[in-house]
């Protein structure tokens, strides 16, 4: 027989629904506005984290297109255009995991302050969560950690300085893991923040991890004390990350160069290189502002307010059930 039911309930689209009121309201309050931006592009990220859903046959175009997995390129031109402050809420896809966690379709909050830096974007991002939570599940302050710092103090191991076979041994990796892995420095660190690092979060609060390696930059500046880091963070409720966020880079030679390493690190994986948004590149020559961004999971802010660890349960439809 065909499952035809939604995956969760009308409490859950209650919930949501609550909880995008809240959030817009915090937004209209401090003066931000909402915007809209395309879901189709004939762009795709270069992010060798990230793959993208593609369209390769188009009756309104003779190019391939791509669904966009975040707003944040056609945001940063409305910034460069002259917008003030903004947000967005919108439906995004990317072509990965899917499970208890992740969905290939999801909705993200997306915002920018303008003249916002690390730590002003970081505390800006803890009051839309303490918005938009109607449970009594955040406990105190936040816990701020850095990055390298926090390696150090729970695995004993310096993430910049390490060898590639220090960070497989932290990670306890057999020959196959090693092998599959390689030389992928940050695909290391992503498996130890995963497996070892995460973990070790309070479980009744918040946590910040700030200043990643500057190897994982992505769109953020670096640190303008410590070029070896990054002016990006993430915040956590255990394990489970909610928000990820930065002070932008503004510097358009710098971010092609980025794409090109970016490009090239595709190559190398054999993975498909895709055309990049020159359209961004022209904004950022144009003169971005001074800014700060967030990328937030509605889905997994829902999760949290729910009290369950099951992404499945705040989607209506979730990708499983419609297979």
């Amino acid at each position: 027989m065909t499952r035809w039911q939604p995956s969760a309930g009308v409490a859950a689209a209650r919930s949501r629904a609550s909880m995008l009121r809240l959030i817009r309201h915090h937004f209209d309050a401090a003066g931000v506005l909402e915007v809209d931006t395309p879901a189709l592009s004939p762009f795709a990220v270069s992010d060798t984290q990230i793959e993208s859903f593609e369209i390769s046959r188009s009756q309104v175009s003779q190019r391939t297109l791509y669904l966009n997995t975040s707003p944040e390129f056609c945001m940063k031109r409305l910034l460069a255009a002259g917008y003030p402050d903004m947000f967005s809420i919108c439906r995004v896809f990317r072509d990965g995991e899917s499970g208890r966690r992740h969905q290939p379709e999801f909705t993200l909050l997306e915002w920018y302050r303008l003249d916002f830096g690390l730590r002003d974007i970081v505390g800006d991002t803890i009051d839309v969560i303490h918005a938009a939570i109607s449970n009594d599940r955040l406990g105190g302050e936040p816990d701020t950690f850095d990055y390298r710092d926090y390696f150090r103090q729970t695995i004993d191991l310096d993430p910049i300085a390490a060898s590639i076979n220090d960070l497989a041994e932290a990670a306890n990796a057999d020959i196959d893991l090693r092998q599959s892995i390689g030389e992928h420095r940050d695909d290391w660190l992503d498996l130890l923040l995963a497996t070892r690092i995460s973990s070790t979060f309070a479980d009744d609060r918040l946590t910040v991890l700030q200043h990643y390696p500057a190897s994982q930059a992505a769109l953020a500046r670096l640190c303008p004390q410590d070029s070896r880091v990054a002016d990006r963070f993430e915040v956590f409720f255990g394990a489970i990350e909610l928000a990820n966020g930065y002070v932008e880079l503004t510097d358009a030679a710098e971010q092609a160069a980025r794409i090109n390493d970016d490009n090239a690190k595709r190559q190398r994986r054999a993975r498909s290189v895709r055309p990049h948004d020159e359209s961004l590149l022209a904004a950022l020559e144009s003169g971005l502002p001074r800014c700060a961004g967030v990328a937030m999971g509605i889905e997994r802010l829902q999760m949290l307010n729910d009290n369950t660890d099951d992404i499945r349960d705040v989607i209506s439809f979730s990708f499983e059930a419609s297979e």
